[in-house]
C-alpha cells in the first residue's frame, strides 16, 4: 500500500508543535512540563484558547500530511464559518494519525482516554496498523486528546514507554470538546470519518488517492453533551467531502452511496437527542451515522462521479441554536 519511503507523521507534526509553542501567547494556550519532562500543551482546558489553536491542533492530529483551512462557505447559510481540510495521504494521515483508535486507560488512576494523533502510529498498539502497513520511528511523541488536563504522571509513562521515546520526548496536547480548539479540531475530522467509514464498508483503502472535505464550526457550549452534540451535528449533518479514487466505476458508486450519515436508521434527530435516547451509553449509538452529510466520489480512471447524501441545515439550525 505504501511505497518505499514513508513520511513520519512525528516528524512532520514536530515542525507544527514547535511552531505552537512558539506562538503560545498569540494563541491563548499554556505550556508546562510533566514530572519526567513531557512537554504539556494546554489549548483549551484551563487556557482560553482560540480558533487558530484549534486549526493547527487539527493539522497535528492529521500528522503533517493534511492542511486545515478556515472558510466563510460552509454551506449553511446560517453557519457560513467552517474549515477546509484536505490530505494528498488521506489514509494514513486520517486513520494512521488523526483517528481517536488508541485506548489509554489506567485502573489505578481512573484515567481513560481515546488518543489521537502521530504518538499513535509509534506505540501501533491498534491492529489497524498491520493492515494499513505504517509505522513511524521518530525521537518525539505527539499525543492529541479531548480533555480539560493532561494525564497523571504514572499515565504518562506509561504512554510514552508505549512509543519507544524518552519522557521528555512525549508531546500531549489537549482541548475540551466546548473549547474554540476543541470545537475547531473537531470540525477538522470531516474527512477523517469519511476514510474510517470507507475502512467500515470494505473499500480498497489503497483505492483512495486523495480527499477533501468541508464542515461548519459549531459555536462552543461550556456543557459536554450539549458540545458533543453539536460538533458531531456539524459533521452528520453539514459535513461534505471528496474523494479521489481508482477502480471501478461499481465501487465507486458503491461507496458513494454508503457513505452519507443518511444511510444510517439513527439519522434524522440532533446528536444530543440520540444520545439521551440510549442512556449516554455512546456504544449503543449505530456507528454508520459518524460520517458527512454529503458525498463526491470521484474515479479518476474513468473521469465518473457519484454523489450521495444533502445537507440538513434545519437539524444543525436545531442543535446549534
Amino acid at each position: 500500500m505504501q511505497s518505499a519511503k514513508q513520511p513520519s507523521v512525528s516528524a512532520r507534526a514536530a515542525k507544527i508543535v514547535d511552531a505552537i509553542v512558539a506562538d503560545a501567547d498569540a494563541l491563548r494556550i499554556s505550556v508546562s512540563k510533566g514530572p519526567g519532562g513531557e512537554r504539556l500543551i494546554d489549548l483549551g482546558g484551563a487556557s482560553l484558547g482560540s480558533l487558530e489553536a484549534g486549526r493547527r491542533l487539527g493539522e497535528v492530529c492529521m500528522g503533517g500530511l493534511g492542511t486545515v483551512a478556515f472558510t466563510m462557505s460552509s454551506g449553511l447559510a446560517n453557519w457560513p464559518l467552517g474549515v477546509v481540510v484536505s490530505s494528498t495521504d488521506p489514509v494514513i494521515s486520517c486513520l494512521g494519525s488523526q483517528y481517536a483508535g488508541w485506548t489509554i486507560q489506567d485502573d489505578a488512576t481512573k484515567f481513560f482516554a481515546l488518543g489521537s494523533g502521530p504518538a499513535r502510529a509509534l506505540s501501533r498498539v491498534e491492529e489497524l496498523y498491520k493492515e494499513l502497513n505504517y509505522s513511524d520511528d521518530f525521537s518525539q511523541a505527539f499525543l492529541v486528546l479531548e480533555g480539560d488536563q493532561a494525564p497523571p504522571a504514572p499515565v504518562l509513562a506509561k504512554i510514552a514507554d508505549a512509543c519507544g521515546v524518552k519522557p521528555e520526548g512525549l508531546n500531549v496536547l489537549f482541548a475540551t470538546t466546548w473549547s474554540l480548539a476543541g470545537t475547531v479540531q473537531i470540525a477538522a475530522r470531516v474527512l477523517e470519518v469519511a476514510i474510517h467509514k470507507a475502512h467500515a464498508l470494505h473499500f480498497p483503502l489503497e483505492n483512495i488517492l486523495d480527499g477533501t472535505g468541508t464542515c461548519p464550526i459549531a459555536p462552543p457550549f461550556p456543557d459536554f453533551v450539549k458540545a458533543m452534540g453539536r460538533t458531531n451535528d456539524a459533521i452528520i449533518y453539514g459535513g461534505r467531502i471528496q474523494l479521489l479514487v481508482k477502480g471501478s466505476d461499481a465501487e465507486a458508486k458503491k461507496l458513494a452511496d454508503g457513505l452519507p450519515s443518511s444511510s444510517s436508521s439513527a439519522y434524522g434527530k440532533p446528536f444530543a437527542e440520540i444520545f439521551s435516547e440510549v442512556k449516554g451509553d455512546f456504544y449503543k449509538i449505530d456507528p454508520m451515522l459518524f460520517s458527512p452529510a454529503q458525498v463526491t466520489v470521484s474515479n479518476v480512471e474513468t473521469g465518473n462521479s457519484f454523489h450521495a447524501g444533502k445537507l440538513a441545515p434545519e437539524i444543525v439550525d436545531a442543535s446549534f441554536r
